[in-house]
C-alpha cells in the first residue's frame, strides 16, 4: 500500500487524551512547534526531555481558558500525588503477592505494554510471578493501542506517527511483519464478524474503514470527522462503528455497509473511550474532561443521553469485567478505577490506581487487573478482590496500551 503524503502536524496524537490543550507550546529538535496538552504530555518532565516552553501567538477564549485551567489543576494534583508516593519496586517487600492466588503467581503468555513516547513495546514475563521486563521491541513512533487479530495469531500495535502497524506473535513476542501506509492509526478495532478493520486518525481528523480478508487490509473509505477522533466501538451485529471526537465533544455513528456517516451528537467535555452493552441498547462514553460516564440510549430514532454516572475526574478507558455484567473505567485524574454494574448503571466498587491510570487488561480468572500508569512510567497490577496494588513494573515513557493473551474473553 502506497504511503500518502502527510500534511503538517497540527497536534501530536493520543498522548494528550485526558489533558486538554493549554495556552503553551513545547519545542524540541524531535518535535518542533507541536502543540501539547499539558506538562505531562511532554513526557511528564519537560526538562529531562530537553523541551522548552513558549507562549503561542493566539489566545483561547476566556471560557476555554477556564475549562483548560480546571482540568489542568486536576491533572497537576494527580501528578503531585503520584510524585509523593515512590513507585513500588519490581519485588515489593511490603506488599508481596498473595501466594494462595494462582492468578498472581504467574501467566503463561507475555504482557505487552506500549511506551508511546519511547516508540517501543515492553515485554513482561510474568510466568514465574516475577513480572520482569525481558525485552523492548522497537515499534514505530507513538504506539498507543493494540488489538488481537481474529485468528489470535497476532497482536497488532498501531503506531500513529509512523503510519504503520506492527504484527507481533502474542506467545513468543517475535515481530512477524510491519504494514506501512496506514495513515495515523491511533485507535483500532475489528468488527465482530471479522470483515472490517477500523482506525481513528487522532491527529488528522478522519476514520478509515478497511476490508480484512484474514491477512491483508484494503482501504474501503476514508471518512472526515470532527476534531480528534479518539476511540472506537462496533456493535455486536457489525453494522455500526461509534467513534468519539475528543476536541469537538461529539459522538458519531458510521454505517459500515455504506461507509457513510449515520448521525452526529454532542457529548460532554472531551469524550474518550466508548463501550457498548451486549444487547446494543446502550453506549457508555467516558468524559475525560469531566468526572463521569455518559449513558447513551440507542433504542429510539435518535440517540440520547439518559444518565450520567459519576465515577471520578478524568473518566477515560473501559475494560469489560468478563462476567457480562460489569465494566471497569479508569479515572485518569482521580487516580481510581470504578466498577460499573451494567444492569443498574451504578458504580459498585472503586479501586486505587496511582500515576494516571489509562488502559487496562483483565487477566483470565478476573482477579488481576493490569493498568498502565501513564504519568509514572509503570504497569500497575491490582488485585480486584483485596482492592490493593500488588505489583508495579517499571516500563517506558508514557505507557498507554496493555494486553496479554491470558485475558478474560468477554
Amino acid at each position: 500500500m502506497a504511503t500518502e503524503p502527510r500534511p503538517s502536524c497540527k497536534k501530536t496524537s493520543g498522548a494528550c487524551a485526558g489533558a486538554p490543550e493549554l495556552p503553551t507550546r513545547c519545542t524540541s529538535s524531535a518535535t518542533p512547534s507541536i502543540t501539547v496538552c499539558s506538562i505531562a504530555r511532554c513526557y511528564g518532565n519537560a526538562a529531562s526531555a530537553g523541551l522548552h516552553w513558549r507562549t503561542p501567538t493566539h489566545r483561547p477564549s476566556p471560557v476555554l481558558q477556564l475549562r483548560q485551567f480546571a482540568v489542568f489543576v486536576g491533572l497537576a494534583a494527580s501528578l503531585f500525588a503520584s510524585a509523593q508516593t515512590p513507585p513500588a519496586p519490581a519485588r515489593p517487600a511490603a506488599a508481596p503477592a498473595p501466594a494462595a492466588t494462582p492468578a498472581i503467581a504467574g501467566l503463561s503468555a507475555p504482557v505487552f505494554v506500549l511506551n508511546s513516547q519511547d516508540a517501543d513495546v515492553s515485554v513482561i514475563d510474568a510466568s514465574g510471578g516475577d513480572w520482569k521486563v525481558v525485552r523492548r521491541i522497537a515499534s514505530g513512533k507513538e504506539p498507543h493501542h493494540l488489538y488481537m487479530t481474529p485468528d489470535e495469531k497476532s497482536v497488532i500495535v498501531a503506531n500513529a506517527q509512523s503510519d504503520t502497524l506492527t504484527f507481533i506473535d502474542p506467545r513468543t513476542a517475535e515481530v512477524q511483519r510491519t504494514v506501512r501506509g496506514i495513515i495515523d492509526p491511533y485507535h483500532l478495532r475489528f468488527s465482530p464478524d471479522m470483515k472490517w478493520f477500523v482506525t481513528a486518525a487522532n491527529r488528522l481528523d478522519h476514520v478509515d474503514l478497511y476490508r480484512w480478508d484474514g491477512k491483508d487490509l484494503q482501504l474501503a473509505r476514508r471518512i472526515p470527522t470532527g476534531k480528534t477522533p479518539s476511540h472506537i466501538w462496533i456493535d455486536s451485529r457489525s453494522t455500526t462503528a461509534f467513534v468519539t471526537m475528543q476536541d469537538s465533544d461529539e459522538l458519531v455513528a458510521i454505517d459500515l455497509a455504506t461507509q457513510a456517516l449515520k448521525w452526529r451528537a454532542k457529548t460532554g467535555p472531551m469524550p474518550a473511550d466508548v463501550f457498548g452493552t451486549a444487547d446494543d441498547r446502550f453506549l457508555l462514553v467516558g468524559m475525560t474532561g469531566g468526572d463521569h460516564v455518559e449513558v447513551w440510549d440507542l433504542t429510539g430514532p435518535q440517540p440520547r443521553v439518559t444518565r450520567r454516572i459519576k465515577t471520578g475526574a478524568g473518566a477515560h478507558a473501559f475494560r469489560s469485567a468478563g462476567d457480562r455484567r460489569h465494566v471497569y473505567v479508569s479515572n485518569r485524574v482521580a487516580n481510581t478505577i470504578s466498577k460499573i454494574d451494567l444492569q443498574s448503571l451504578e458504580v459498585v466498587d472503586t479501586l486505587p490506581a496511582p500515576g494516571g491510570p489509562d488502559c487496562m487488561e483483565l487477566v483470565a480468572g478476573g482477579r488481576l487487573l493490569l493498568v498502565t500508569s501513564r504519568w509514572a512510567r509503570r504497569l500497575t497490577v491490582i488485585d480486584t478482590q483485596t482492592r490493593q496494588v500488588v505489583r508495579q513494573v517499571a516500563v517506558g515513557k508514557s505507557p498507554h496500551g496493555v494486553w496479554t493473551l491470558d485475558h478474560v474473553r468477554h
